[in-house]
């Protein structure tokens, strides 16, 4: 069977994974705190037929030799973890990051799950707690009868109580880092999870040790480009149409040889 078939078809599944890549960046364009992926593309194994530098003569060697792909596949899929716009909520609860770091989540299970995603809401117990109910943590206890709740650049949460004219504190917002954050494994629902290539996270206050400052009342939209991606999504469909061109082709050729041989 013609070698090229086989070559235009692992390009075909490679298009069709970036495809399927940049579409979920599209449906994701107006997701909070959402990181847009890329795939990166590796070539295959290649037969070496005459190997570059070998002798050619007993006083010449080949200069390039022979050597043909068999490919490509895609070899991974990164975060690509470059801030998104600042979109004003006047929300209290709603909570951006300005620079480095994650929010930290109680997962169901006691694990730790981290996000981006700043938009907090109260429980029936006065907990901060994601639209899912997960608990942030540190966890903080609003006052039943609290009034203006402040969140501070720095993590400092404080209310007003009901009758009395100062602040109360009731605790500190942290933050955490990761030394390779495109390690995360992303488990659905904008959060993360820690793995062996993403490192240990390191909790910090914000604003101190390369940790971005807190922005109340407003959430960190979708890095997501549109136009970006629709030209992406443009040079992935010509790159697929012209490998199904070379499937074509190839089968054309043979089909010319079973007829004529």
């Amino acid at each position: 069977m013609h070698g090229a078939l086989w070559v235009s078809k692992t390009g075909l599944s490679a298009q069709d994974t970036a495809l399927k890549t940049i579409s979920n960046n599209l449906a994701n364009v107006n997701t909070t705190g959402f990181k847009r992926d890329r795939a990166m593309f590796q070539d295959l194994l290649y037969q070496i037929d005459r190997q570059p530098g070998g002798l050619s003569a007993q006083d010449s060697t080949l200069p390039s030799g022979l050597q043909i792909g068999t490919g490509v596949r895609v070899v991974g899929t990164q975060k690509q973890w470059t801030e998104g716009n600042l979109q004003v909520t006047e929300q209290p609860l709603d909570v951006a990051i300005n620079g480095k770091g994650f929010f930290q989540i109680l997962m169901p299970d006691g694990t730790i799950g981290y996000t981006r995603d700043g938009q907090f809401q109260l429980n029936a117990e006065g907990q901060v707690v994601t639209p899912e109910g997960y608990q942030l943590q540190p966890g903080l206890d609003v006052p039943e009868d609290a009034g203006v709740l402040t969140i501070g650049s720095d993590g400092t949460v404080s209310v007003t109580i009901v009758g009395e004219a100062q602040l109360q504190g009731i605790g500190n917002l942290n933050t955490v880092q990761f030394i390779n954050p495109a390690g995360l494994e992303a488990i659905g629902g904008n959060l993360f999870r820690e793995t062996n290539a993403s490192g240990a996270p390191e909790e910090g206050v914000p604003g101190l040790n390369g940790l971005g400052t807190l922005i109340q009342g407003s959430i960190e939209t979708s890095n997501v480009e549109v136009v970006e991606e629709m030209v992406n999504m443009i040079t992935t469909q010509r790159a697929y149409e012209m490998n199904a061109k070379v499937v074509t082709t190839a089968d054309q050729m043979l089909q010319y040889i079973t007829q004529n041989l």
